[in-house]
């Protein structure tokens, strides 16, 4: 999924220049929704992630268009995805009868089975972790931080998330501040050191877990 930041500066540029209409303000107030709702969720703040993504749903609603509004579900799942919340995406499976086929191959891929066929449709940069590659280099080099957590949580999701990219997803949500996603990889480091017997790198994690939550 393209950076909406880059969106916002390119449809500031084209106004500025003049050489195309203003964007209409649902475009405006449906991002900007968005990337409140995204904020919010990985904060862990579920008040404002409900009326967020709510004004950015209703936004995408008025154009009539279902493909705009899967789009949005596919944030929430992806988002979700991200912080190891795998549940079914059920608003987007509500409206996958009439979803555009990228869209379509992005619900399946967060759900881990995308097929060959649908790979080609995917954002670039989850082509190769789509393809079947889950080496570390193919989620490190993954430029956008959330589309980096995303592709973990799809290899976590199918089994293939391996000791490293669980710390790239450690490290991914540390450098960016996202609370919810930290909290749930380092628990998944935890639970990992506690099963090998590590028991002293188990203790490190849980006590970086107890200064994330706010208990330390």
């Amino acid at each position: 999924m393209r950076n909406p930041l880059v969106a916002i500066a390119c449809a500031g540029l084209l106004a500025a220049c003049g050489s195309q209409p203003p964007a209409p303000d649902w475009q405006s107030n449906a991002r900007g929704a968005l990337e409140r709702f995204t904020s919010a969720y990985f904060q862990g703040d579920a008040r404002v992630e409900a009326v967020e993504f709510e004004n950015a749903r209703t936004a995408l609603a008025a154009t009539g268009q279902p493909g705009l509004v899967a789009r949005a579900e596919l944030t929430r799942c992806a988002v979700a995805v991200a912080s190891l919340v795998l549940d079914r995406c059920d608003g987007f499976e509500a409206l996958r009868a009439d979803a555009p086929a990228a869209e379509l191959a992005y619900a399946d891929y967060l759900a881990g089975h995308v097929t060959p066929a649908e790979v080609l449709l995917l954002p670039d940069q989850h082509r190769a972790v789509a393809s079947g590659r889950e080496d570390p280099a193919a989620v490190q080099t993954i430029a956008n931080p959330l589309s980096r957590l995303v592709a973990a949580g799809v290899l976590f999701r199918m089994g293939r998330a391996s000791p490293q990219i669980v710390a790239i997803a450690v490290e991914t949500a540390s450098q960016q501040g996202w609370r919810r996603p930290l909290l749930a990889w380092l628990g998944v480091q935890a639970q990992r050191a506690e099963a090998g017997g590590r028991r002293e790198e188990a203790e490190r994690i849980r006590r970086r877990i107890e200064l994330v939550s706010g208990q330390h």
